[in-house]
């Protein structure tokens, strides 16, 4: 019976209990003393060791991510990144009648920022660019692409090809220059054309070219010409005419430093402005000119190539002296095809009542004898690593590798899709800053995932932690000769930061641990404040 009646407590007025912790986005607090029962139960916390180490990432997929980074960005740790483009066009309409004598006038590029409008006190509006990394003008060229990107996986034709950040060891042809900016950087401007019929318009900041070359357009649209283009008449048959677009960017002559930014693809166009002969005649007898448009889209295939700075061994040595079994001092997170930090919770032994134990075995004994009210991970920033402040990760995730997820805990907060940066947040926190602006630490709260490993006997997997540009973006990426798989929004990342690990070397007020605060009875040896 006595097993019986402390379960009973357990499930009732610990669960009473509970209901006094609330979340909120504060340090964790104890129950008020004056709660009904309270005298028969306790709310200590306790910390558990955390393995922590590196691991340097192959090339990421990052086919047809939802944005694509182009540009060249300097991190202090890190050194450079080079972030180039291959995509594929494809035009709103085949077969398309040019009409009498038309002549192409211009040829743009356009392909919108991620920006938001923003209005002052007196209404008046501007646009800021939320995703541009440095402020250093770069060169970009854009160049006819030769090599054909093909859909699906010829090795196994029920999967689609992936493309990765190594450019599948493609050479993209640079003969055929299209476009091109000698000192591109991205702008809060608005753009001021005529991108429609009826006149001018502004549109939202975006990269904005003029073509090089209108006779090329004009051969490959066939304008001008009457007959029948089987190239033109299908989209199988355009990929295979004009392979898309290759983006390469580049540092210019003296720079040491660039920018990047985050394209947004699926609202970009090339835009074909032309004139043909009209119905009506002018007074001399010759047809009035019309002036129409016609549209390519970025549709099919697109895929980033990113190239690091080969010079830069940080992550390469941070790998190759990875320790699996004690731990890192110092964690290495990058984005891209940069590296991660791999976390294994419950590795090594605890004391408790001065008894040295296993820690996972420690945890598992106090089922049914535990009700887990908040567990999290503090990871610290190193502020002596020569970070600057302004180039810090906002977020960071945790990801379950053996089940590529996230965390339960994720999928229980609240998402913000008009504002990532504080998306999920009381789950994993936005970098908290010190007064200079400095980062200090992010916390990851998982509180039902060691709810679900000690009361519903979840295997207690690996996890990954890395940067994301985005919390919402949680699309499984694959890793080049790998299993494991990153989050689409750590693939779009180009930033890195440098964390304090759970080495015993490591200060304990810095070095990564498991806390859990919880409730117990009382007659429990060990449940003491």
């Amino acid at each position: 019976m006595k097993k019986t009646f402390k379960a009973l407590k357990i499930t009732s007025t610990l669960l009473f209990i509970t209901i006094a912790f609330i979340a909120c986005d504060k340090d964790f607090t104890n129950i008020d003393s004056d709660i009904k029962g309270s005298e028969n139960f306790n709310t200590p916390s306790i910390r558990f060791p955390v393995l922590t180490y590196n691991q340097k990432l192959n090339p990421v997929q990052t086919n047809n991510l939802s944005s694509n980074l182009l540009g060249v960005y300097k991190d202090p740790i890190y050194g450079f990144t080079t972030a180039n483009v291959v995509t594929q066009v494809l035009p709103n309409g085949y077969n398309p009648d040019f009409g009498t004598n038309a002549a192409i006038d211009s040829v743009m590029l356009i392909i919108p920022y991620h920006s938001k409008k923003e209005f002052d006190a007196s209404g008046e509006s501007e646009y800021k660019i939320d995703s541009l990394f440095g402020d250093v003008p770069i060169k970009l060229e854009v160049f006819k692409n030769n090599y054909f990107l093909r859909d699906l996986n010829p090795e196994n034709i029920e999967e689609f090809q992936k493309y990765y950040s190594n450019g599948n060891g493609i050479t993209f042809d640079e003969s055929t220059l299209l476009f091109k900016d000698e000192q591109f950087i991205a702008s809060d401007d608005e753009i001021d054309t005529d991108l429609s019929e009826e006149g001018e318009e502004l549109i939202a900041p975006s990269l904005y070219l003029n073509t090089t070359d209108i006779a090329f357009w004009e051969d490959l649209l066939k304008v001008g010409d009457t007959l029948t283009h089987p190239e033109l008449s299908n989209s199988n048959n355009f990929k295979d005419y004009f392979r898309g677009l290759y983006f390469k960017t580049s540092l210019i002559d003296g720079a040491d430093f660039g920018n990047m930014t985050l394209l947004d693809f699926s609202k970009a166009k090339i835009q074909v402005k032309y004139t043909t002969d009209g119905t009506e005649i002018d007074d001399e007898g010759n047809p009035i000119r019309v002036p129409k448009v016609f549209n390519l889209n970025f549709i099919g295939n697109r895929f980033n190539i990113f190239k690091n700075d080969q010079t830069n061994t940080v992550i390469a040595d941070a790998d190759a002296s990875a320790n699996t079994t004690d731990g890192d001092e110092k964690l290495y997170l990058k984005g891209g095809e940069g590296s991660m930090a791999i976390i294994d919770l419950f590795k090594g032994n605890i004391t408790v009542n001065g008894v040295e134990q296993d820690a996972y075995e420690y945890f598992k004994s106090k089922k049914d004898k535990w009700l887990i009210n908040e567990a999290n991970i503090v990871f610290h920033v190193d502020q002596t690593a020569g970070l600057n402040k302004d180039f810090q990760p906002e977020r960071v995730i945790l990801y379950d590798l053996k089940n590529d997820a996230a965390l339960v805990d994720y999928y229980m907060d609240v998402a913000d899709v008009n504002n990532p940066r504080s998306s999920k947040s009381f789950h994993s926190t936005v970098l908290e800053r010190d007064s200079d602006g400095n980062g200090v630490k992010y916390k990851v709260r998982m509180t039902e995932h060691l709810n679900n490993i000690l009361l519903k006997d979840s295997t207690n997997l690996k996890l990954g932690l890395m940067v994301t540009t985005n919390i919402n973006e949680l699309f499984n990426y694959s890793i080049l000769d790998s299993e494991e798989k990153i989050t689409s929004g750590s693939v779009m990342s180009p930033k890195g930061t440098v964390l304090h690990g759970g080495n015993i070397n490591v200060a304990e007020n810095k070095r990564i641990q498991l806390e859990v605060f919880y409730s117990c009875i009382k007659e429990d040896g060990d449940c003491t404040e």
